[in-house]
């Protein structure tokens, strides 16, 4: 007989993808007032202040966490689960090379943070709806492991 192992949704997993989604969700603001939202980001990258520091060790803890929670479930995993892997290492890769000063990632975000660019709109709501689909989805987990629990 094969021994199966029931699919559990941890606890802090519906917070995650919600947290996630508002992080996303608040580029609205980018799409409201262009000029604003990058002075703030281009200034937060340029000062490299606590703000920055927490929100980069915020990241990375989470993309951390996901990984290690998609490997010790990688024959039991929720198809969404693939997300913690590829959005961890894409976001430690943009972490690093944020923090490296890599040129050519210094050059992509000059590109999206440009207020005349033509694709602004185009950058900026897909980040949108990345956060509402995010969002959207934590909470319908957390819904689903509320049902599970009781």
């Amino acid at each position: 007989m094969e021994n199966r192992v029931k699919k559990t949704i941890l606890v802090w997993e519906p917070y995650f993808f919600m947290a996630f989604g508002l992080f996303h969700l608040h580029r609205v603001w980018g799409l409201i007032d262009r000029s604003s939202y990058a002075e703030f980001w281009i200034g937060v990258l340029e000062n490299k202040g606590l703000f920055y520091f927490g929100l980069m060790g915020l990241l990375a803890a989470l993309c951390i966490l996901g990984m290690i929670t998609f490997v010790r479930n990688l024959h039991n995993n929720y198809w969404w689960r693939w997300i913690y892997l590829l959005g961890g290492v894409y976001v430690l890769f943009d972490l690093f090379a944020i923090a490296a000063g890599l040129e050519f990632w210094n050059r992509l975000l000059r590109w999206m943070f440009d207020v005349k660019s033509s694709y602004w709109n185009i950058v900026w709501m897909f980040f949108v709806l990345l956060g509402g689909f995010s969002f959207v989805w934590g909470v319908k987990l957390l819904i689903q492991r509320n049902r599970a629990v009781v």
